[in-house]
């Protein structure tokens, strides 16, 4: 959306900076991203009461309504519009389109606009996965897959601009070539963007577990490019739980993906999501949880107090969980989740690890290893989206410091 406007002639600004139009893209995951998208929406007006202001978004999708309510909005558009939206500020209308018509993938073409030293690739859009918690479906649709020579011609082009990083994302990555007529999956899409001449790294961000098999792990060892850091999502550590949560995994499935993942790539970090307190999640199904989240050792887990969402099978769901119950349950894989993360960066003092610097911030350059841990070196401001080998003396608040070797 950004190229958009820079190719009709418009200047980005910083965030927060006085603008004309102001674009906010809203989540609509939890009622606390709702809540979020609403006080950036009138932050916006506040900073610049004759700007123009637009929102898009999934939260658009499920809440239209309720934006509309907000007096400050001026446009409101849906996902399948995002493609026009210079357009439709120029001529200030107002209207909405249903995004489960949408039947193919809105290709924006070749993105060459970036302002980071990886980027983001969207490789698919909605999901048909139909998890009892979440409102995605409704707001994204069906799964759509961005075609290969699309994919493949940005990177390319990209990387020339001298980007070194691509993260693959999506809404549900796994389902990429689900859509399409001839057999052309995730993995085949992978093994591609690894020839590209020039990228360094491919990062994967949130895949569903199913996708890993003992063939899809063969075939990705091979690939000399991908990051040994992987996100898998799996919200509960009890059967019971992930079956009233439409998930379609048990853990003892999850367990043998993470059994592959650790044996094809010795140092791979492992991070997750988890939700507490769905409908139903008895002390005996948290114990199970955390009984299984400790054993498995993620490097990090991102926890979330279940959100009951209008609209979702799950928010109907007999037996919810109080408030009170859901915070010491996250307090209790939130700190976790910070002693796994502290036991796994220090075993790395005192070796070398190979950085992506990305910026430089109160003093230190910092940036990520492969398998994304953050690393600090002191007092260099010449590395941004530089790789470098860096020797690890010591570790702080979750973040290694080391010293870069010429």
């Amino acid at each position: 959306m950004k190229q958009q406007f820079i190719e009709r002639g418009y200047r980005i600004v910083e965030y927060e900076q006085e603008a004309d139009v102001y674009v906010v893209n809203t989540c609509t995951v939890t009622n606390m991203s709702d809540r979020k998208s609403r006080n950036i929406l009138r932050r916006a007006k506040q900073i610049n009461p004759k700007s123009i202001l637009v929102v898009v978004g999934c939260y658009v999708q499920v809440g239209k309504e309720e934006l509309e309510k907000i007096d400050d909005i001026d446009i409101i558009l849906g996902n399948n519009e995002k493609n026009e939206i210079v357009d439709f500020v120029e001529q200030y209308e107002n209207k909405i389109t249903e995004v489960n018509n949408q039947k193919e993938f809105l290709d924006f073409g070749t993105v060459e606009y970036t302002e980071k030293t990886r980027a983001v690739i969207k490789i698919q859009d909605g999901c048909d996965r139909f998890c009892s918690y979440c409102i995605i479906p409704y707001a994204r649709g069906r799964v759509r897959s961005r075609k290969p020579d699309s994919i493949i011609k940005e990177i390319s082009t990209i990387v020339k601009k001298g980007i070194k990083e691509v993260v693959i994302t999506g809404i549900h990555v796994a389902s990429y070539g689900k859509d399409f007529e001839k057999n052309y999956k995730l993995i085949d899409l992978l093994e591609d963007i690894n020839k590209i001449e020039g990228l360094k790294r491919i990062r994967l961000s949130s895949i569903e577990p199913t996708i890993i098999t003992e063939e899809f792990v063969e075939r990705l060892k091979k690939l000399d490019k991908i990051c040994n850091h992987f996100h898998l999502s799996l919200q509960s550590g009890c059967n019971e739980t992930l079956k009233r949560m439409n998930r379609r995994y048990t853990i003892e499935e999850f367990e043998k993906v993470v059994e592959l993942l650790r044996k094809a790539y010795p140092e791979v970090a492992l991070t997750t999501d988890i939700i507490v307190g769905f409908p139903g999640e008895t002390e005996e199904e948290f114990s199970k949880t955390y009984e299984f989240l400790d054993k498995i050792k993620f490097y990090k887990m991102h926890v979330f107090k279940y959100s009951k969402r209008k609209g979702t099978k799950a928010a109907s769901m007999p037996n919810q969980i109080d408030g009170n119950t859901q915070e010491k349950r996250s307090e209790q894989l939130i700190a976790m989740s910070n002693r796994n993360q502290k036991m796994y960066n220090e075993k790395y003092i005192g070796r070398e690890m190979e950085v992506l610097f990305e910026e430089n911030e109160e003093g230190y350059s910092k940036g990520h290893t492969t398998n994304y841990i953050m690393v600090k070196v002191e007092g260099k401001k010449d590395l941004e989206n530089s790789i470098k080998t860096v020797k690890i003396e010591k570790n702080v608040n979750y973040e290694l410091y080391g010293n870069l070797l010429m």
